[in-house]
């Protein structure tokens, strides 16, 4: 049996013969494309290539694209583990073309390596086209001898492919694969008119020609490309001779763990083998997004991923699967796909930690949830209403991962119904909540602003790692909006690009430089610096003399707070290693800020740093820069870099040729910021906070050489002033504290007391019980100071208890906006009713729910109005119970 891995390394090296770059397959996380949420085609890592914004150093590529659809227009996670092709993660094989060869050698490659490389019957491919493109018609008859019969043309929605409403756009041809009458919906089946399984859409050939303008015309592309995707799932499936994508060894292996974990058998039962390909689908994605650097979050990417994880092991429940399982699934996957991606294996030990703690943590959530619907049935039928709200459906999917369709099969079979376009408002509101939380991978879309500029092919020799200040001439002016300006006067702002230039553009995570723009007669200030480009530096400038005009000869010069922007990326670098010696090697950088004033670095790590790490990390920087060592830079291929561990941002898109910078048995990393040349040159490092960013993402933030003196100052200066007011010393202040707090807290334990005995004694409590069915019954509703809550009633019904004798007390208050239950019945009453049993009931009538012990339970609730009907209901239980 041919497998997966070797139909992807077949596909690879077969179009590398074929003069194709083989280019590794981008994140998860598109970079600089705030439209997506996540990459789902092979084409998105060349986009800007496609829009003449980015030129590579080849016209030929190759790849094994990771891809994600579970948003936006592309979401399949309904369907998945219901149909055979449904899935969230899949790998998307593509070939392209810049301007390079089009249909004839595309259709060529195609027929070849399916026929040849892969070896499928000629007599089962079947090919369509766009209704109006005879030229891929008249190509795959003459180039393969297609019959006439095997060729459909179909309309625009199938067979036209485009980038968005404008721009790059063409018609597309699908080779489809004849599964045989056995998979037929019936006897009209036919390409382009039903959508079964029967022909098999495996290959799609994009004929990029033409460019759409704003009024919709077609005009012809000056170097048509070609863009391909073929789904290595659906192509395994036929080279292995399945019918299911989840029958390949993509799957099979993942599917059988799940089944020897739970004790089911697969293809015994519908409902079991619907779980167990839904577990294996998630695994997948799940192990691939967390290496990606996406962590379990309530927003945006992260959400997706908690939904995975949540959803995955609420299947897993479904099947018997108790405690936390799809860490160990996730392990297995790492082995299977390790070889092929990497980046598995370098995060594995991580992932497992992320997912257990998730799992576990969802694990208690879900059981409380059950509880939550099962209370909400219980209530609706109380009222006498059998609909389930469509907030509370929300609710229980939002908070406990409960799909609408769950919260369906409980409440039918009990008799309910949900509401479930109430449900959808509610979703459609989540839906907008978490577009609007991210904004692609977080950068600034610079092509939109400054798109004229990329694509009319100016570029920027960057001398910032040699020099401060420069002379050069401006080949672009543009205003704020992107408009192409001859001249910027003074009292004008906009932005400015010359032929060569040291002001560093933002990228990396270091910030635009700032500076001066000026002549004899002329200034303009700096005050940012951008990259929209590889090759481009933008400089952001407010002209204040003078004025600007395109081949002016210039003199550039930066500000002088490169140097502390330099001190704070090389200690970024250190302290990057430094995490990684006293962690693990599981931290990833996720995200940083250098800037002249201060350094943050967010990494990948689940628990808080102890304040011993803390130390032990800045001791491991400060030792660096103590020692002065030289701070290495030099080019290497990206591959080279990689073999001798320089370590790089997953996310980060590099180029064949890469900077390497470099502290001996240090740290060395793939950077393209400004460094120092020694590290003590960075004087002194100090870290300020350590906080948590999101749900295994945590962030530092420090300070450098004169900063971190500043802040050492400032620390020394508010100790001075806190031992002054306490009048102690700066040693004593800690002890000093201490023992205020003590004294504190034992001045609101006798201030609570004092409360609760004038609340009992005040109120003349125990003259207030009365006799209920032979009970005596003391229900009464108290004056809670605003301090108090459920421990005012404690400190009143222990003062009661002690008097009382055999009978029930219910003592009630109310403290913001919420309602507070505290129920006893003494033991000689439990044959009859226990505590937790009445505080149940009585709880309903203020929203809520409780329990306890025999003797002693308590409750609380969110509608403190229904406090008097809870008194008058306990009355009523009592007399019900005693009858």
């Amino acid at each position: 049996m041919t497998t997966a891995a070797e139909i992807r390394q077949s596909f690879l090296d077969y179009f590398y013969r074929n003069g194709h770059q083989v280019v590794p397959s981008a994140p998860l996380v598109p970079k600089e494309d705030p439209t997506l949420l996540f990459t789902n085609a092979g084409m998105v890592q060349f986009k800007k290539v496609f829009q003449g914004q980015e030129r590579r150093d080849y016209s030929r590529a190759v790849t094994s694209q990771k891809c994600l659809r579970v948003g936006g227009k592309h979401n399949d996670l309904e369907n998945v583990g219901r149909t055979r092709r449904h899935h969230t993660f899949f790998e998307m094989l593509g070939n392209f073309s810049f301007g390079d060869y089009f249909k004839e050698e595309a259709i060529r490659l195609a027929w070849e390596f399916l026929t040849r490389e892969l070896k499928l019957t000629p007599e089962k491919l079947y090919v369509s086209i766009f209704r109006d493109d005879d030229e891929a018609e008249r190509l795959w008859r003459e180039i393969v001898g297609m019959p006439q019969e095997r060729i459909y043309r179909l309309d625009e929605e199938e067979n036209f492919w485009a980038m968005g409403d404008i721009g790059p756009c063409g018609p597309c041809s699908e080779v489809l694969f004849d599964q045989g009458e056995q998979m037929a919906c019936g006897p009209d089946c036919e390409i382009g008119v039903c959508d079964c399984d029967r022909y098999l859409e495996i290959w799609n050939l994009v004929f990029m020609q033409y460019n759409r303008d704003e009024s919709g015309n077609l005009e012809p592309l000056p170097r048509p490309s070609i863009d391909t995707g073929m789904g290595l799932e659906r192509i395994a499936a036929i080279c292995q001779g399945v019918l299911s994508n989840f029958d390949t060894d993509l799957f099979s292996g993942l599917i059988q763990s799940a089944e020897y974990k739970a004790g089911v058998r697969y293809k015994e039962d519908e409902v079991t083998d619907t779980a167990l390909r839904v577990i294996a689908d998630h695994t997948r994605s799940i192990a691939f997004m967390i290496a990606d650097g996406i962590l379990p979050s309530n927003e945006g990417r992260g959400y997706v991923l908690r939904r995975l994880i949540r959803r995955g092991f609420r299947f897993g429940r479904s099947i018997g699967l108790v405690d936390p399982f799809l860490f160990q699934l996730c392990g297995q996957l790492v082995n299977e796909m390790g070889e092929a991606y990497p980046e598995l294996v370098q995060g594995s030990d991580f992932m497992a930690k992320v997912v257990h703690k998730e799992e576990d943590g969802f694990s208690r959530t879900l059981d409380h949830g059950l509880e939550m619907l099962e209370q909400e049935l219980a209530d609706l039928s109380g009222r006498g209403e059998d609909t389930v709200p469509g907030d509370v459906a929300f609710k229980l999917y939002d908070t406990y991962g409960f799909p609408v369709d769950v919260v369906k099969d409980v409440a039918e079979a009990r008799g309910f119904s949900v509401d479930e376009a109430g449900y959808e408002r509610q979703m459609q509101a989540q839906r907008e909540r978490s577009k609007a939380s991210w904004a692609g991978s977080g950068e600034k879309d610079l092509t939109r602003i400054f798109g004229e500029v990329l694509q009319n092919g100016i570029t920027t020799e960057f001398v910032g790692y040699e020099t401060f200040e420069t002379t050069s001439r401006i080949v672009a002016l543009l205003d704020l909006w992107g408009r192409s300006r001859s001249d910027l006067a003074a009292g004008e702002s906009g932005y400015a690009a010359a032929a060569r230039t040291p002001f560093y553009g933002e990228s990396g995570g270091q910030v635009g430089d700032c500076g001066t723009i000026e002549t004899d007669m002329d200034r303009a200030e700096v005050l940012d610096t951008q990259k929209p480009g590889p090759e481009v530096v933008l400089h952001r400038v407010d002209v204040v003399r003078g004025r600007l005009y395109l081949d002016q000869e210039v003199h550039l010069a930066v500000s002088r707070d490169r140097m502390h922007t330099a001190r704070n990326h090389t200690c970024t670098h250190l302290l990057h290693a430094a995490l990684r010696r006293v962690l693990g090697e599981h931290v990833k950088q996720s995200g940083s800020l250098v800037a002249p004033d201060r350094l943050r670095f967010d990494f990948t790590h689940i628990n808080p740093l102890s304040e011993e790490e803390i130390r032990a990390v800045e001791d491991e920087v400060n030792e660096a820069i103590l020692r002065d060592l030289p701070v290495g830079i030099k080019e290497l291929d990206f591959e080279q870099a990689e073999q001798e561990g320089a370590i790089g941002l997953f996310a980060e898109k590099y180029q064949d040729r890469v900077r390497v910078v470099e502290v001996p048995h240090v740290s060395k990393e793939l950077c393209g910021g400004v460094h120092l040349e020694r590290t003590g040159q960075a004087g002194a490092f100090y870290i300020q906070s350590e906080t948590g960013v999101s749900s295994g993402v945590r962030r530092i933030e420090a300070a450098t050489g004169w900063n971190a003196v500043a802040e050492f100052r400032k620390k020394r200066e508010i100790l001075a002033r806190a031992a002054e007011a306490l009048k102690t010393s700066p040693e004593e202040v800690a002890g000093k504290v201490a023992g205020l707090q003590e004294q504190i807290k034992q001045l609101s334990r006798e201030k609570e007391e004092l409360q609760a005995k004038q609340v009992v004694s005040g109120g003349g409590l125990m003259d207030r019980s009365v006799d209920v069915a032979g009970v005596r019954l003391l229900a009464a509703k108290l004056d809670l100071p605003e301090s108090s809550d459920m421990k005012g009633l404690r400190s009143a019904m222990d003062d009661l208890r002690s008097r009382f004798g055999s009978g029930v007390i219910l003592l009630a208050g109310e403290n913001r906006g919420k309602a507070h239950l505290l129920l006893f019945v003494s033991p000689d009453l439990h044959e009859r009713f226990t505590a937790p049993e009445l505080v149940q009931e009585v709880a309903k009538e203020v929203g809520g729910s409780g329990g306890g012990r025999p003797e002693l339970a308590q409750a609380g609730g969110s509608r403190p109005e229904g406090i008097d009907s809870a008194l008058q209901r306990l009355r009523e239980l009592i007399e019900a119970k005693s009858a």
